[in-house]
């Protein structure tokens, strides 16, 4: 058994440091909503010691919300604004001589596609016309999933070890006291029981079958370190073999 653990990187916000001991791909702000070309150029170069993967982390352009607010755009202007990030992200990566491996959008772009099949396809074609060989992170069973199988690019499916789903297997809002799951053992439990189930749970405890390929720990959650470790910890217990995204069976 194998599986990625991933987390959003170079937003200027918690220990970026410590979580890159932990994970094995790293999805980096691409400057719209956090950070900027030199954070970009030292979570890369960090990336690249710790051996993890690094993949762009596109989102609308709102650093006052952190990239958190639904923003209406038509779908030419969310291929522009994924491809505009993709550009700097891969300049600046090549730079350092390493390839930017994977795509997965941020925010509100990644909650509303995940639901609308129209920003989807958009996201997904602008990453395939920018490199075919990318891998797109998509939320598990979400449209963005759907949307990759059709535009024809590799698509690895992700859950989130630190946020509650509603019963259509999506997120819950920010807005809500119960969105996010702070405490280490509450989230190494429910992960563990989603891969062996090969499902995610509601909130309100309905089982969503879904594939899972990978873990999202979001850095800016209270204890992320904390939850990355123990997660690790519990999926070496479990004879989980941890990988960076380009190693996954599934891509070989």
């Amino acid at each position: 058994m194998e599986v990625n653990l991933n987390a959003d990187l170079g937003e200027e916000m918690g220990n970026d440091s410590a979580m890159l001991s932990i994970i094995s791909s790293a999805n980096i702000a691409c400057g719209f909503h956090a950070g900027n070309e030199t954070v970009m150029d030292q979570t890369i170069k960090s990336a690249i010691k710790k051996k993890v993967s690094i993949g762009a982390h596109p989102s609308f352009k709102d650093k006052e919300g952190f990239g958190r607010r639904d923003i209406p755009h038509t779908n030419k202007e969310i291929e522009f604004i994924v491809t505009k990030q993709l550009e700097i992200l891969e300049r600046i990566a090549q730079q350092n001589m390493v390839t930017v491996t994977h795509v997965k959008p941020h925010g509100a772009l990644n909650n509303m596609a995940s639901k609308d099949e129209g920003m989807a396809l958009s996201i997904t074609k602008a990453t395939k016309e920018f490199n075919k060989e990318l891998i797109f992170l998509a939320t598990a069973g979400s449209k963005l999933t759907s949307a990759s199988k059709k535009t024809g690019i590799r698509v690895a499916e992700e859950i989130f070890a630190d946020r509650n789903y509603d019963d259509d297997g999506n997120l819950i809002s920010r807005k809500n006291k119960n969105a996010l799951i702070t405490n280490p053992e509450i989230a190494t439990e429910r992960i563990i029981r989603m891969l062996e189930n090969k499902s995610i749970y509601s909130i309100n405890g309905k089982k969503i079958p879904c594939e899972i390929n990978s873990i999202c720990i979001h850095g800016d959650t209270k204890n992320s370190i904390l939850i990355a470790k123990k997660i690790k910890t519990k999926l070496i217990e479990s004879k989980f073999l941890i990988k960076q995204l380009p190693e996954l069976r599934i891509f070989q």
